[in-house]
């Protein structure tokens, strides 16, 4: 299992250069597939946030501090409600089970509810209508609420963000570094909530795990940023969406 998560983050973060979508959107799947979903969001979080803090070292000084204020803190309190819902969902009982596939599979809200997530978020980096997405500078602060909600809840924050910031008028190096400087606030805020309201024992018995997953990441981002051109690759990018929803169809049947 360690090595095929290895794998998974070194391509995850390789594959942000490619398909537009962020690490988060693409290792939460894939921990997914070995553990209970809430704590797939969780674990993802830790490498996110780990490597949001190596760009945020190397970026940070470029942050637009008025949009910190603006979009980060209600992104901190929609951080912190998103991931109390995470946690109360995920110890909702089972909704009903089937038998297929060799093995008893269970469908609960928190599954259905994370598989739409991930439909939703797949299609708003998928379809240019839902990519174009823009609005104006005045719903910063709902913005930020709602986008640290969704990044509490399941991981996905990155999206949203960047719908509400476009129009901030920030320079590429700007938009970038006040990006990450929110995500690493949201990331802050949900993470603590996660080790509190979740089984702790399963974080210290995943340490090798996770140090395994954060590093791969590291390597897949850097190789990625030196020797090959960003850019967005239409092949690459579909069929990422497409992997991505079809977990999130198994996940919602509970076959995962």
């Amino acid at each position: 299992m360690e090595f095929i998560i290895a794998i998974a983050a070194f391509l995850a973060s390789l594959l942000t250069l490619f398909s537009g979508f962020g690490l988060g959107t693409l290792l939460t799947p894939v921990f997914g597939l070995f553990f209970p979903i809430h704590f797939a969001v969780a674990l993802t979080g830790i490498v996110h946030l780990l490597n949001n803090l190596f760009k945020l070292a190397l970026l940070g000084k470029k942050a637009s501090r008025s949009m910190v204020l603006k979009f980060g803190l209600p992104s901190v309190v929609g951080g912190l409600l998103g991931a109390a819902l995470l946690a109360s969902l995920s110890n909702l009982p089972v909704l009903f089970a089937w038998f297929g596939l060799g093995k008893l599979n269970e469908v609960t809200f928190l599954k259905i509810a994370m598989a739409l997530l991930m439909v939703i978020f797949a299609l708003m980096e998928l379809l240019p209508s839902l990519k174009n997405l823009q609005f104006p500078e005045r719903y910063l602060r709902f913005g930020g609420l709602l986008s640290g909600f969704f990044g509490g809840l399941s991981g996905h924050q990155g999206a949203l963000r960047s719908a509400f910031l476009l129009r901030s008028n920030l320079s590429k190096e700007a938009f970038i570094a006040t990006g990450v400087t929110i995500a690493c606030m949201v990331d802050f805020t949900r993470l603590p909530i996660y080790f509190v309201r979740f089984d702790a024992a399963m974080f210290q018995e995943q340490w090798r795990l996770l140090l395994i997953a954060t590093i791969s990441a590291f390597v897949g981002a850097y190789l990625g940023a030196k020797y090959l051109q960003k850019t967005t690759i239409h092949v690459v990018k579909w069929f990422t969406a497409v992997m991505i929803i079809l977990i999130a169809v198994l996940l919602g049947m509970g076959v995962i």
